[in-house]
């Protein structure tokens, strides 16, 4: 295991030297920024546009924003949610979803930020989201064989394929977290109403991530727990428990075999789907584990909380 202790003016320093020596040219006006803290940020796949050019950010301030790398500025503004949009995902069908503290999900089209439709039915905040071909879309054309590609048209078209491989003929599928204590499964471009609802946590639902092939949905909770749910039909699995305080985070890894968990009680752990039974618990971290990800080959975790420690840890 590495440690990386992250040290207030040691990281300001090295942070405000990267941009200065190597992206100030990518900085974008503040003028037509955010007025209010981000919240979450999503590029857009490179299966639809390649090499990436446009990202959206979400917002306290209520809007989410998308914006062109190349122009260095914001080329549409999505307006609509009356509180602040808790998180937001750029979809594969090239749609954008964003959840909010009004309770409600939006639908965007992403060539000139209309709305195409609003997912009710939650009764409290919307937490997390997440896409069942997620890791397809964070990985695009790369996977665990290290291929390289000699064009972006290359790096596009085989995206494209792994992204359909991945969709099949169904279509993909949305899953949402609340304060109201529960998830709900969606097929925005089937239908605006709930294809599931997902009851059993007795808390809030921090977390909600698909596994890379799809067919889990795992869910973190204040209430101490890790609940995991067949991602086709919502359908309760198992209930993995271990923790002594609120789950903050999960990640799975490339394989869909393992999952992750970070908490407040300072510890990860990583559970066996298979077995539906703890692995292995990892201690280190002098206080609360609020971020984890396991790295997109599955070889690495890494993990940061209150501590202000960044721990590596090595399969």
């Amino acid at each position: 295991m590495l440690q990386v202790p992250v040290q207030k003016h040691y990281k300001c320093a090295i942070v405000d030297r990267i941009f200065r020596d190597s992206w100030q040219s990518l900085l974008f006006t503040t003028s037509q920024g955010h007025k209010k803290w981000i919240t979450g940020i999503s590029w857009e796949p490179v299966h639809l546009r390649a090499p990436c050019r446009r990202f959206v950010s979400s917002s306290k301030d209520g809007d989410a924003r998308i914006w062109d790398v190349s122009l260095r500025k914001c080329v549409i503004c999505l307006t609509g949610h009356t509180l602040a949009v808790t998180c937001v995902k750029w979809g594969g069908d090239g749609m954008i979803y964003t959840g909010s503290q009004d309770c409600t999900i939006k639908v965007w089209e992403t060539s000139q930020g209309k709305l195409i439709r609003e997912l009710k039915g939650h009764g409290h905040w919307v937490n997390s989201l997440a896409l069942s071909t997620e890791y397809v879309l964070r990985t695009g054309a790369f996977d665990n064989t290290g291929k390289q590609y000699s064009s972006p048209e290359e790096v596009k078209e085989v995206a494209q394929q792994r992204y359909a491989k991945m969709k099949g003929n169904a279509p993909e599928r949305l899953v949402s977290g609340s304060d109201d204590f529960t998830m709900i499964l969606w097929e925005p471009v089937i239908s605006k109403h709930p294809k599931a609802r997902l009851t059993g946590h007795q808390q809030l639902v921090n977390h909600v991530y698909f596994s890379p092939d799809g067919q889990w949905v795992a869910s973190a909770s204040f209430d101490k727990s890790v609940k995991l749910w067949n991602g086709i039909t919502g359908k309760f699995v198992a209930a993995f428990r271990g923790h002594v305080g609120p789950v903050y985070q999960i990640s799975w890894s490339a394989d869909s075999r393992l999952l992750l968990s970070g908490s407040k009680d300072s510890t990860l752990k990583v559970w066996d789907i298979r077995t539906q039974k703890l692995k292995q618990d990892l201690p280190g971290h002098a206080d609360e584990v609020f971020a984890v990800d396991w790295s997109p080959d599955g070889q690495k975790v890494a993990s940061g909380g209150r501590d202000r420690v960044l721990k590596l840890w090595m399969n």
